[in-house]
């Protein structure tokens, strides 16, 4: 963050005035995001503003907000970053943040009153129904990662009256709004599939139906995948089976190649560029070469490095530590009492961006989606038209392609196990156990339960930078082993976290919700079923298997 984390006073700056924090989100003065009256005149500028600030809720292009949801929270909590600024001693990491850090899904103007504003207004000036079908994609797109991050959240209420304080919805039931919003824009996609929208309007695909429609059937089996262990059935009586193969059945289908890959362009973003590179950056000090808050955590690291990875140089810049046995990629533990970032952080490997500040920002790629289906098929059983091993196999290349490197063959035939953690600062954070068994190679004689540790490992390396799905994947299956927070930092945490293999299952509510929406609040944490805070498991998060 730049030198200031974001006081819970003005989280809703942009968005209420002084006394007026319960404004309905229909009804937000003054909200940059939102086009005055007098652009709506010009129709097309008002639909291309007003999607282009709704795209923007998805990974927030405001680099504070981003940088809460994706690099503090999303990005550690699924091995990918390391808290690296020695200045912050409650963080996420370590089991004991500050309210400001963990209610921004829910509070920051910069995501849920930014999504309804704008819907709102692309709504009343536009009827086209691609548009309209983007407007659902979207909003489920943001709202799956908000619920994946408390559990219950205010959904139903929210798009019907606009207001902040109202009635949270069971977990099971936002999913199955989800399902249904997501089937309503398949719905109305596959009506208008030879026709587009401008490509200037449309940041993500340039316009095309057939790519929305990809698009929308993969968030389809993203989302039922998540909630597999659960009895959930969709308000057509759906299992989470047939719902993902009615994704992967449908005439359009999956997302099967990188052309197909949901990401914002650069175009979509303002002057601070990509946010999530932008908040890697903050506070980065003079000579460091890796960057400043964030950097790469040991976990990933440790795998790619046991694997041979030549994805690497496109995920990490190089270690500094000096020496001749000096690693050329060295990763920082997570959950640790963290180092000086002017003479010892700036050492470890930073998170790289291809592209710098013009990296587009990925929502969701064609790699993902093959593991899904991997995943699906040798797992569960599932009609994934292939195999489980076809679907693996072709998840790495999707990978490997998209990332621009060679040696997938050498790769895939891989045998050499993750390396276990070493810290080049003097072994003050090692950990010594091997983190897994597996190599990349294909086992067909595998268990269940190796075949989805397999296909998890890769999914996550190639889903790197998307922490908050990784995170949620490793609360559902337990998958990949990461390495836990240091007992002696952690130990005394007061969000209930005893089991530090477990770690944080979840997110607290804003604590303005105990007090502003006191009836609301209580019911949300009933329907929870435990206490509100960040070691209560939610609803699809009970795997037997994960303890």
């Amino acid at each position: 963050m730049k030198y200031l984390i974001i006081k819970a006073a003005c989280l809703l700056t942009a968005v209420c005035g002084a006394g007026a924090c319960t404004k309905n989100y229909l009804e937000i003065n003054s909200n940059p995001y939102e086009v005055s009256k007098d652009q709506m005149k010009a129709k097309d500028y008002a639909i291309a503003s007003g999607l282009a600030a709704m795209f923007g809720t998805v990974i927030s292009t405001d680099v504070n907000t981003a940088q809460f949801t994706d690099c503090l929270l999303g990005g550690t909590q699924g091995g990918y970053y390391a808290d690296s600024n020695n200045g912050w001693t409650s963080t996420i990491s370590k089991y004991n943040p500050t309210d400001d850090w963990t209610r921004v899904f829910l509070y920051s103007d910069r995501v849920i009153p930014q999504l309804y504003g704008n819907m709102s207004n692309v709504e009343g000036i536009s009827d086209d129904p691609l548009v309209r079908a983007i407007l659902k994609i979207v909003k489920v797109c943001v709202l799956s990662r908000v619920t994946d991050t408390y559990g219950p959240i205010p959904y139903s209420e929210i798009g019907r009256t606009g207001k902040i304080q109202v009635a949270y919805d069971p977990q099971p039931k936002v999913y199955a709004q989800m399902f249904d919003e997501l089937d309503e824009a398949i719905a109305l996609l596959d009506a208008n599939l030879d026709r587009s929208i401008t490509a200037t309007t449309d940041q993500v695909f340039d316009g095309s139906a057939r790519k929305w429609c990809r698009f929308a059937n993969s968030m389809k089996l993203r989302l039922a995948l998540r909630i597999v262990y659960t009895d959930f059935r969709s308000s057509k009586g759906l299992s989470p089976q047939q719902i993902g193969e009615q994704a992967v059945a449908h005439p359009v289908g999956v997302m099967r190649s990188n052309a197909d890959n949901a990401q914002l362009s650069p175009r979509a973003f303002g002057k601070d560029g990509n946010p999530l590179y932008t908040a890697c950056m903050y506070n980065t000090p003079a000579g460091s070469l890796t960057g400043g808050d964030s950097h790469a955590a040991a976990d990933i690291v440790c795998y790619m490095n046991g694997y041979r990875d030549p994805r690497r140089e496109k995920y990490f810049s190089r270690a500094r530590f000096a020496g001749d046995d000096a690693p050329e990629y060295a990763g920082m533990r997570r959950g640790i009492a963290i180092p000086a970032l002017s003479t010892v952080g700036l050492l470890y490997s930073g998170v790289h961006f291809v592209e710098g500040r013009t990296t587009p920002v990925q929502w969701m790629n064609a790699a993902e989606v093959a593991f899904l289906r991997a995943e699906a098929a040798g797992v569960f059983g599932w009609q994934m038209g292939g195999s489980a091993r076809e679907c693996y196999e072709q998840g790495v290349r999707l990978s490997f392609e998209q990332w621009g490197v060679s040696g997938v063959e050498t790769y895939l035939a891989g045998r050499t196990l993750p390396e276990t953690y070493v810290d080049p600062n003097g072994g003050q954070a090692s950990f010594p156990e091997q983190l897994s068994t597996l190599g990349v190679a294909w086992n067909d004689g595998a268990t269940k339960q190796e075949m989805q540790e397999r296909i998890l490992i890769q999914k996550w390396i190639a889903n790197f930078h998307l922490g908050n799905e990784a995170w949620a994947d490793y609360r559902r299956t337990g998958f990949p082993h990461l390495i836990p927070a240091l007992e002696s930092v952690v130990g005394n945490n007061t969000q209930g976290i005893h089991n530090l293999k477990l770690g944080a299952r979840r997110m607290p509510y804003p604590a303005d919700e105990a007090t502003n929406n006191p009836v609301n609040y209580a019911h949300a944490v009933e329907l929870l079923g435990g206490p509100d805070n960040m070691a209560t498991r939610m609803w699809w998060d009970c795997n037997p298997a994960v303890k």
